[in-house]
């Protein structure tokens, strides 16, 4: 998921961020992708890829919130607002989905229709059936340079990592 920045070209390395939007892990890893996208700016394409896990109820829908989202043009944003409330995303479900993107000057109507309709939920189907296909078990998960970084069990050296193969890759 990328928001209206410039198209990357072939060069451009992808970090995969496998993520859901319940989890307080996603929440504290949010920090890492910030300091990630400031120190590469449009060098380092930042890719939302999402993973709900059973154990959330609300996660499901969640993602498919994220992609419209997406759609309206503030993705990151809105995924930041509710990583940053999960608490409340447990307990008032699809309705504080909504509430956030009228908060962020979204069509909030739209999200509402967007949840009923499940226009994005293709999107997100597909992308839990690739983390399962490359071994993703849980978020958050980095995906770089065809290398899985598992962030569920420790954040610990994450984001060194993920400069390190980044930077590599800059270099090629």
């Amino acid at each position: 998921m990328s928001d209206s920045s410039p198209a990357p070209t072939a060069a451009t390395p992808v970090l995969d961020v496998w993520c859901e939007l319940q989890c307080p892990d996603c929440r504290t890893a949010l920090d890492d992708v910030r300091a990630l996208r400031a120190r590469y700016g449009d060098r380092l394409e930042l890719r939302l890829r999402h993973f709900p896990l059973e154990k959330h109820k609300h996660s499901f829908a969640a993602a498919q919130a994220a992609e419209e989202a997406v759609e309206q043009g503030r993705g990151w944003a809105y995924v930041e607002a509710v990583l940053a409330r999960v608490e409340e995303l447990d307990r008032r479900g699809e309705a504080f989905l909504v509430e956030v993107a009228g908060e962020l000057g979204l069509d909030a109507e739209e999200f509402d229709t967007a949840l009923i309709d499940g226009r994005h939920i293709l999107i997100v189907d597909a992308d839990q059936a690739e983390g399962k296909a490359i071994g993703v078990t849980g978020t958050p998960t980095y995906v770089i340079g065809g290398e899985r970084l598992d962030g569920g069990k420790s954040q610990e050296g994450l984001r060194e990592r993920v400069e390190e193969i980044a930077d590599r890759l800059l270099a090629e």
